[in-house]
This record gives C-alpha cells, sequence and structure tokens, in this order.
C-alpha cells in the first residue's frame, strides 16, 4: 500500500497534528504496513532527508510573525504536484481543511485514490483568533467545510469532533478514529525522575500539578493561574509545572510573577520549564506530577490527557469537553466546571488524599490508554476497506473535473474578500 500524508504542520514545527502525521508515517514505515510519503509546506533551511520515508516539501508563506510561527502552504504553486503524483498514493489522507486538503483533491483528480480527512481542531475558533471580521469568519468557515465534504471519507478524533463540525455546517458522515500516544504504558524509574527534576524546587511530600502543552490563553492557563493564587491565599503548599511554549509565554509568565506565584522572596510556587521536545524527558515529568491539569474546552482529543494517563497520572478535565471523553469523575480521571474556584476546591480536597489520587491515577493507564502502533493499524485496516470499496464499486470518489475544482476555490475565495471589501472591513 502506498499512503499520502498531507498537513500544513511538520517538524520543525511540532504541535498535536505535527506529532499525530509523524507517528502515523513512522507505524507505517516501521512496522512494514506501507510506503509513506508526506506532504507539507516548506520551512526553508530544513533538512527532510532525514526521515525513512519521502517528504515532499512545497511552496509556502512566511506567516510566522502572524500565525504563531506558522508558515502557510500555497496550494496554487504546487510544483512539486509532479513528484507527489509520481508517488502514485493508494490512499490519501489529509489532517489540515485549508492547504493541505486542496492539495490531496488535486492528488485525487491525479491519481484517482480515495482521499480521507481527519479533523483534529476547532478550526472555527483558530478562524474567529485570526480573522476579526464577522462576514469574513463565516465566508472562510463556510469554504473549509465545503472542502472537507468534498473528502471521500471523513474522521474525527472525538464525538465531541464531530459535534463542533456539524455546528460549523458539515452535513456528510464521520468516523470516529482516536489517536494514540506514543509514550510506552509504564511510569519512569526513580533515577530517570531525579536526573530530569532535580534542579527545580520540588520537595518531597508536596503536591505537583503539571500542564504539558502551548503556553497560550485558549488551553485555559488564565484558570489554572487564578486557581493557583486562590490556593496560595488559603495557605495550601503546592508546585505548578508549565512545560511548553507558545504565543502568550511572556504574558502569564507576568502574570504569575504579579499573583506572587513566581519570582518572589521566598519559594516559586510556579515553574515554567520552558518548551521540552524529548520524549523521555517528558515522561519524567508526567511520573513525578501528582495531577495533570488540562481546563481546555479547544481541544478536540487533548493526546497529552492519554500520554498523562501512560504514566499512570489522573488528568483534572472540563466537563463536557472533548478531552473529558470516556472519563469518569473519581474514577479514572477528575471533572471540574471551567473556573479557578472549582479547580482550586478539587485540588485542595485531593491533595489530602494523594495515594487515592495515585490510584485514580492507575485506572487512567488501564482504562484510557491506546498506543500510536494500534491507533495507526486500526486506520490502516480502513484503509484497505475503502480503497477495496473504490475496486468494487462500492465508493464512488468524489472527483470534480480538475479545471472546475480550480475555478471553484478560486471563485470561493474573491467572493469571500469582495463581500469583505464591499462592506469597508
Amino acid at each position: 500500500m502506498k499512503v499520502a500524508l498531507l498537513n500544513d504542520s511538520f517538524p520543525p514545527i511540532i504541535d498535536g497534528v505535527a506529532n499525530v502525521v509523524l507517528n502515523y508515517a513512522g507505524v507505517l514505515t516501521d512496522d512494514k504496513l506501507a510506503d509513506v510519503c508526506v506532504c507539507t509546506p516548506e520551512y526553508p533551511g530544513t533538512d527532510y532527508s532525514v526521515y525513512p520515508y519521502k517528504v515532499v516539501p512545497y511552496k509556502s508563506f512566511d506567516t510566522t510573525k502572524v500565525a504563531l510561527g506558522y508558515r502557510t502552504g500555497n496550494p496554487f504553486d504546487i510544483r512539486e504536484l509532479r513528484d507527489m503524483s509520481a508517488f502514485d498514493a493508494d490512499i490519501i489522507h489529509t489532517h489540515c481543511p485549508v492547504a493541505s486538503t486542496f492539495i490531496a483533491r488535486m492528488l485525487r483528480a491525479a491519481t484517482d485514490a480515495p482521499v480521507v480527512f481527519t479533523y483534529h481542531t476547532k478550526f472555527d475558533e483558530d478562524i474567529a483568533r485570526a480573522v476579526k471580521t464577522e462576514l469574513m469568519q463565516k465566508e472562510l468557515t463556510k469554504a473549509l467545510v465545503k472542502n472537507i465534504e468534498a473528502c471521500d471519507e471523513v474522521w474525527v478524533v472525538s464525538e465531541g469532533a464531530g459535534e463542533n463540525m456539524r455546528s460549523l455546517g458539515y452535513q456528510g458522515d464521520y468516523r470516529v478514529m482516536n489517536n494514540g500516544v506514543d509514550f510506552p504504558k509504564g511510569r519512569v524509574d526513580a533515577a530517570g525522575v531525579k536526573v530530569t527534576t532535580e534542579a527545580y524546587d520540588l520537595p518531597e511530600g508536596i503536591p505537583v500539578f503539571l500542564f504539558v502543552g502551548r503556553i497560550i490563553e485558549y488551553k485555559g492557563i488564565p484558570v489554572i493561574l487564578d486557581a493557583m493564587s486562590i490556593l496560595k491565599e488559603r495557605g495550601y503548599d503546592f508546585r505548578m509545572v508549565f512545560v511548553g511554549g507558545g504565543g502568550d509565554y511572556d504574558r502569564f509568565n507576568k502574570l504569575a510573577e504579579e499573583k506572587g506565584l513566581l519570582n518572589t522572596d521566598g519559594e516559586d510556587k510556579v515553574i515554567f520549564t520552558g518548551p521540552i521536545y524529548d520524549r523521555d524527558i517528558l515522561r519524567a515529568w508526567n511520573t513525578r506530577a501528582d495531577l495533570f491539569l488540562f481546563p481546555s474546552t479547544f481541544d478536540t482529543n487533548g493526546i497529552v490527557v492519554r500520554e498523562a494517563a501512560a504514566c499512570g497520572l489522573a488528568s483534572v478535565l472540563i466537563k463536557g469537553s472533548c478531552a473529558a471523553e470516556g472519563v469518569t469523575d473519581d474514577r479514572n480521571g477528575f471533572l471540574i466546571d471551567k473556573n479557578a474556584e472549582d479547580l482550586s476546591s478539587l485540588l485542595m480536597r485531593v491533595s489530602t488524599d494523594l495515594d487515592h489520587v495515585a490510584d485514580v491515577g492507575q485506572h487512567a493507564m488501564d482504562e484510557l490508554y491506546i498506543s500510536w502502533a494500534d491507533s495507526v493499524h486500526i486506520a490502516f485496516e480502513r484503509y484497505g476497506e475503502l480503497i477495496d470499496m473504490k475496486k468494487s464499486g462500492e465508493l464512488t470518489l468524489k472527483t470534480p473535473v480538475f479545471a472546475e475544482y480550480f475555478a471553484e476555490m478560486s471563485d470561493e475565495i474573491a467572493t469571500a474578500f469582495s463581500k469583505n471589501k464591499l462592506r469597508g472591513d
């Protein structure tokens, strides 16, 4: 089998969806399931030859200053489409509804291979942050939904992700396909934990709370910092460790300092480590911590929650959030309302019985963990079913005439911008 994987992010950019593509490509290659070709926007100076599979970088715009370090692929200037087409994929799997899915549809027209799309992220919230004009937001969302509906099969990473996609206007079917984690199941030994954490002030017997991810507002960082401030005011001792970087990193460092949680005369209650990419070091932090805090309603799956579970670490999550799917309160995790009072009340209560917290973490390991190997093997089986369905005629590809495709997409984009200009936005 030949599998083309497309995404708008890939190393040197590391985010949740880039991690998904890395693991799909890695498992498919290492387990000799398929030949893989990854198609992604080019980052100048990056050596793509280091991967054990083919990577085709295509032309991109420098939007790093306005898009939190990301470049934007140009789907209408694809000289590399010839290389992608020459790979002659049996299945095309796109993980982003923008440039990647435009190109996936072009590849389908050239190769006659089915296109699978996975919905990972609440793109309406991304659009709302990037585009301030309501009309433009609606037009862009409509164009993205139309792009998704043009794919032959749509996957979502959680039921909540599917509901969000429906709220944007998507009317087709979808299939829930869970992402895995690349952490092995099990805790890091005491020596490994000590090497990782000995430079930090983490007294024995004092609860350690952990967050891993992008340091950005929509991840729920303000809720965590407000809860930590409440704990300090009420005389509770703790350490809150933030692992990661992001657009709001400096802002939240300053906020923690203003709240007396960081750079105080006495001990720091909050620690910002900055980004950590070494997976073994991240496993050690998940082993050292007592609770993982993830008060995000933005994330559609929350891979970091499963990574914590791999290490026997329970998570505190928002009731009804996508990340909380499969979590039973006080059994394999803890569920709260999205506010600092509820979070601080929970932490004060459970911190008096860390043995129970550890027991909940063990249930998380037993009940929430899924490896990337298992996840990708399930996806691989579905790839085969789709290929067979296409060969038998059971699956008819949604393939427009190539020229009509360009006219359609160009018209949609031009319409969105012209409507905006007519209103002086």
